[in-house]
């Protein structure tokens, strides 16, 4: 991959992780564990069993407690931070993977976060606000793609 690819990759990693914290951290241990995300070091314990299954228990339980009504907005603390620092932690892994500067992946995943929380809201938000649409469909609409796009971001980086 070039430096362009992975910097994008990584960056869109961050905007998922914007709309839902945990999914992106959960496909990327698990395409870690299924050997599509070729880690070394000590961030290769995400790819363990136990990764996995507590990422993949978080992610599911968020997409439960997403859709209920008295669950904060996103950009309210403390899930707006924790969406930052699950785009940072994703930008570290796959600028491992790729060998890039975890510091410069941490950062750009951050600031994907950032963006992607902003975005998320403001255009969920408006949809139903402007097509008088219950908020479960788009909420659904969101999760699809989120876990598509982190199942394609995470899948740029396979060994080939």
């Amino acid at each position: 991959m070039s430096t362009v690819e992975v910097l994008g990759a990584i960056f869109a990693i961050g905007m998922l992780s914007g709309l839902r914290a945990l999914s992106p951290i959960a496909i990327v241990c698990w395409l870690a564990m299924l050997h599509r995300l070729s880690l070394t070091g000590w961030v290769s314990f995400v790819g363990s069993k136990v990764a996995v299954g507590l990422f993949s228990l978080g992610a599911v339980g968020e997409l439960i407690s997403d859709k209920l009504p008295k669950t904060p907005s996103r950009l309210k603390q403390p899930g707006f931070s924790i969406r930052i620092v699950m785009g940072a932690f994703c930008g570290l892994i796959l600028a491992t993977a790729a060998s890039f500067s975890i510091a410069g992946g941490a950062l750009l995943g951050a600031i994907g976060a950032v963006a992607g929380s902003y975005l998320g809201y403001f255009v969920r938000s408006g949809v139903t606000a402007k097509f008088g649409l219950p908020d479960l469909p788009v909420a659904l609409v969101e999760d699809v793609i989120c876990i598509g796009g982190s199942i394609l971001v995470g899948l740029l980086f396979a060994p080939r």
